[in-house]
């Protein structure tokens, strides 16, 4: 009996091999795609959730309240449609920012939402490739953003004042906060406003990269930490000082200011001690 053992010849196995490699060209950027938008509908419903807990405490005269959404999303802009909608706030993926909504997601990035009393909810979008977490503005008058929250306003009758970035206070940070860029320095790290009411000479501003009072992050009270200076002449120090507790409620950059605003300058008006020493400490 004859056997016919004759299969397939190297021509049709090759053609076969590149007919599943194009099949799977095709499929592999279908699938790349349906799983980043997949992810983007995770991110979605994370922010959504957030923008429900702020509403909640805005609800309950809670205006302070910031919650940050940790992105899953690992491409930069959005792939899934042209219009997105989150609390009944839409944006078109083709617009720029809006006073509601600020930045483009990105890779390794975040979503800060928050609520301000003039304009209402407020997404703040950062990660790879996006202008609010790659690049500051530089020029940035810091004082500018203090002027526009309306808070020396507010304390006109006294003859200093100090607001802190860790504060629970709702009655001034916020309003700060609303005013703050999204390629502000003061999107990060912490951040505090001191000084004269009535001489703007004599206010400053401390920062720090350090996000102070971040959970699960805390820094120690009476740690020593690297801050910037400007000055209300618009003047830039280098300088450090060491972290406080105020109330046992959160940390702040230094203790309240207790000394004379002259003895920050010495000739030529630069700075010849340390915050530590200009605070009480």
């Amino acid at each position: 009996m004859k056997i016919n053992r004759k299969g397939f010849t190297l021509a049709e196995l090759l053609i076969v091999v590149a007919i599943i490699a194009v099949l799977v060209a095709v499929a592999i950027p279908v699938f790349g795609s349906q799983l980043e938008k997949s992810r983007e509908a995770a991110d979605l419903a994370n922010v959504r959730a957030a923008y429900a807990k702020v509403l909640t405490e805005a609800n309950m005269g809670i205006y302070d309240k910031v919650v940050t959404v940790d992105l899953k999303q690992k491409q930069y802009d959005w792939q899934s449609s042209d219009v997105i909608t989150i609390g009944g706030i839409s944006h078109s993926v083709k617009e720029g920012d809006t006073d509601n909504w600020i930045g483009k997601p990105g890779a390794g990035g975040t979503c800060k939402v928050s609520f301000d009393q003039k304009t209402g909810t407020k997404f703040v979008w950062s990660g790879a490739g996006s202008s609010a977490s790659n690049s500051y503005n530089m020029s940035e008058n810091f004082f500018d953003v203090l002027k526009d929250s309306g808070c020396l306003e507010l304390v006109k009758d006294n003859s200093s004042f100090e607001f802190d970035s860790g504060t629970d206070s709702q009655k001034y940070v916020p309003k700060i906060k609303a005013q703050i860029g999204a390629n502000s320095l003061l999107q990060t790290g912490t951040w505090a406003y001191l000084g004269s009411v009535k001489d703007a000479k004599k206010r400053y501003l401390f920062w720090t990269s350090l996000d102070i009072n971040a959970k699960g992050k805390e820094i120690a009270a009476d740690t020593e930490i690297p801050i910037l200076i400007q000055t209300g002449d618009r003047k830039y120090y280098v300088s450090k000082s060491k972290v406080a507790s105020r109330n046992g409620k959160y940390m702040a950059i230094a203790d309240h200011l207790n000394k004379e605003y002259k003895s920050y300058y010495a000739g030529g008006g630069q700075v010849y001690i340390s915050v530590r020493s200009l605070c009480c400490i």
